[in-house]
C-alpha cells in the first residue's frame, strides 16, 4: 500500500482484467518457487515506524505535508491522516550488534526529524493511538492529499454500502458510526520485517502468528480512544472495525474480514497470496504494463505489481511481502501487530524479543503449530490486546497462564536462544531482553503508565485536560529514551 496511485474511475472491465492479471502473477510466483529463483543471502531485518504529529498543546497537528517538506528525506512518507508520517529504516543483516546500530540510527533519524518538524510547527510522537485524538480529528477533511487514500475510501464504502460501526468495550464503552476510513489513521504502529528463504517462510509466518498475542500484551501502548479508556491496545479492535467492508449480512455468512488474523497454519507463502485472490475482491484494481511471464522467461525478476498491490489491501497482522531489490526477488514476513513507542529503546526491546522468539519457534524440532490450534493463537491476540500485560493466554503444556509467567518461564529463554542462533551479540541480547523481563516483573507497559497518569490527573482535571497533560508528559519522557516501565508518575 506504500505506492501512489492515480485518480481514476474503476469499471467492471477493470476488475475482471485485474483479477486475471493477479492470477497470472500467482502462476509466475508458483514457478519462481519451484525453480528457486529467490535471493537466499544472509537474513536481514527491516523496520518501519509510524508517528503522530502534535502541536504545543499535545493536540493533533494536520501538517504532515509541511513536516515532510522540512525533513526532505525520501525515507519519510505520508500516511492516511494529515497528522501521520512514517519512516522506513534501511534494512541490515540480523547479526552481531545489529540492534545497537539500529537503535543509534533510529534515534539519530528521529532527533533530526523532530527538529525539522518543530520548524514546521509540530512535534513527533511515537505512540500507538494519540490520546488527545477526537472524533472530529478523523473526518475526511483530515485525510492526506494522496489519490490512493481517496480511492481506497471510496472503494471500501462502495463494498460495504453503509456506515462502519466502531464498538469497543473495556473499563468504558465506545459506540459510534463513521462514514470514512479515517479512524484507521488513529493507529500508528511499528512493523518488523524479516527476510527469509521460500523454504523457511511457512515456519516463520506460523511462528509469528503463534506469538502475536504475547507481543501485543507486552507492548500495549494504546489505552485511550476518543477520550475513553477501553482496551490496553485499542489499535487491534479499531483497525479491524474501521476497515471492515462487510455489512452485517456478509458477516453472518462467514465472509472474511480484510483485517485478518487468518484461519489456518500454512506450509508455503503461496498459500497466503492464493487466499488473497480467492477471498478478497480488489479495492485498487490498477494494472501495470509488465508481462510477468515474459519477464521471467528473459531471466528478469518480475515485479508482480498487481499481486503485491492486492496484498497491500488485505491487512494481515503478519503479512507476506514479495519484493525485488537490485534485480533480486526476495520474501519477507512483515509483523504488524505492535504499537509505536513509548521509546526507541522499547521498540528495540520488542524487536529483540520478536526476532529471537520467532527464530527459536520456527527452528524447533517439534513446531509450536503442531501443538496449538490456530484459533487459540487468534484468541491470544484478542486477550493480549484487551488486557495487556495482565492478560492470560494459552500455551501448549501450560494451558491458560498469565502472560508474564509464560514469558519468564518459557519465552524469554527461547528469545535468548533465538538471538544466539542469529549471531546477535550477547550484550545486546542481555540489555534488550532485560527490558522486556523488567516489564514482566513490574507489570508495567506504556499503556499502564498512560492509564495510571490520567486516573491521577482526572480528579482535579476534566478528562480532556488530563489527556493533554499526560500526552505532554509522555513526549518529554519519550525524548529521554528511558524504558516505559521506568517512567515515574506525574
Amino acid at each position: 500500500m506504500g505506492r501512489d496511485v492515480p485518480a481514476i474511475t474503476v469499471s467492471q472491465q477493470d476488475r475482471r482484467a485485474y483479477r486475471e492479471k493477479v492470477r497470472v502473477c500467482l502462476d509466475v510466483l508458483a514457478r519462481m518457487l519451484r525453480e528457486s529463483r529467490f535471493d537466499n543471502e544472509a537474513p536481514r531485518l527491516g523496520l518501519e515506524i509510524e508517528l503522530d504529529l502534535v502541536d504545543e498543546a499535545g493536540l493533533p497537528s494536520m501538517r504532515n505535508a509541511q513536516v515532510l517538506a522540512a525533513i526532505s528525506d525520501p525515507s519519510w512518507a505520508s500516511e492516511l491522516g494529515q497528522f501521520n508520517v512514517e519512516i522506513n529504516v534501511p534494512p541490515r543483516e540480523l547479526t552481531g550488534d545489529a540492534f545497537t546500530q539500529l537503535e543509534a540510527t533510529v534515534r539519530a533519524i528521529l532527533n533530526h526529524a523532530d527538529k525539522r518538524a518543530l520548524e514546521a510547527g509540530a512535534r513527533l510522537v511515537m505512540v500507538g493511538i494519540l490520546p488527545t485524538l477526537r472524533p472530529n480529528d478523523v473526518t475526511d477533511k483530515a485525510m492526506s492529499d494522496n489519490p490512493r487514500y481517496r480511492m481506497l475510501n471510496e472503494q471500501m464504502f462502495a463494498a460495504r454500502g453503509e456506515e462502519m460501526q466502531i464498538c469497543i468495550e473495556g473499563p468504558e464503552r465506545l459506540l459510534t458510526h463513521v462514514d470514512t476510513i479515517m479512524p484507521e489513521a488513529a493507529c500508528t504502529s511499528v512493523q518488523f520485517h524479516l527476510q527469509v528463504s521460500p523454504e523457511a517462510f511457512g515456519s516463520y509466518w506460523n511462528a509469528a502468528q503463534a506469538v502475536a498475542g504475547v507481543q501485543v500484551a507486552l507492548a500495549a501502548n494504546s489505552p485511550f480512544l476518543f477520550g475513553k479508556e477501553l482496551w490496553r491496545e485499542n489499535r487491534i479492535a479499531l483497525f479491524e472495525q474501521a476497515t471492515d467492508t462487510r455489512p452485517q449480512e456478509l458477516k453472518a455468512q462467514g465472509v472474511r474480514p480484510r483485517v485478518w488474523f487468518g484461519e489456518r497454519w500454512i506450509t508455503s507463502v503461496f498459500d497466503l497470496f492464493e487466499e488473497n485472490l480467492r477471498y478478497f475482491p480488489a479495492l485498487l484494481p490498477l494494472r501495470e504494463d509488465e508481462d510477468p511471464v515474459a519477464a521471467l522467461d528473459c531471466g528478469t525478476a518480475p515485479l508482480l505489481s498487481e499481486m503485491t498491490l492486492h496484498n497491500g489491501t488485505v491487512y494481515r497482522w503478519n503479512r507476506p511481502v514479495y519484493a525485488v531489490e537490485d534485480g533480486l526477488p526476495h520474501l519477507r514476513v512483515e509483523n504488524r501487530v505492535l504499537p509505536a513507542g513509548p521509546t526507541v529503546v522499547d521498540v528495540m526491546a520488542n524487536a529483540a524479543f520478536y526476532y529471537g522468539v520467532v527464530r527459536a519457534l520456527a527452528e524447533a524440532e517439534r513446531p509450536i503449530w503442531t501443538r496449538m490450534s490456530f484459533s487459540a493463537a487468534a484468541e491470544n491476540l484478542a486477550n493480549g490486546a484487551r488486557s495487556g500485560i495482565d492478560a492470560r493466554v494459552y500455551w501448549p503444556g501450560l494451558g491458560q497462564v498469565p502472560v508474564t509467567e509464560l514469558m519468564l518461564r518459557r519465552l524469554l529463554p527461547m528469545a535468548w536462544e533465538g538471538l544466539s542462533q542469529w549471531g546477535v551479540d550477547s550484550a545486546d541480547a542481555e540489555r534488550l531482553l532485560g527490558i522486556v523481563e523488567q516489564r514482566c516483573l513490574t507489570g508495567r507497559t506504556g499503556a499502564t503508565w498512560q492509564a495510571e497518569t490520567v486516573h491521577a490527573l482526572n480528579g482535579p482535571l476534566d478528562r480532556r485536560t488530563a489527556l493533554q497533560r499526560m500526552t505532554q508528559a509522555y513526549i518529554e519522557r519519550m525524548a529521554g529514551n528511558e524504558p516505559g516501565h521506568c517512567w515515574p508518575a506525574l
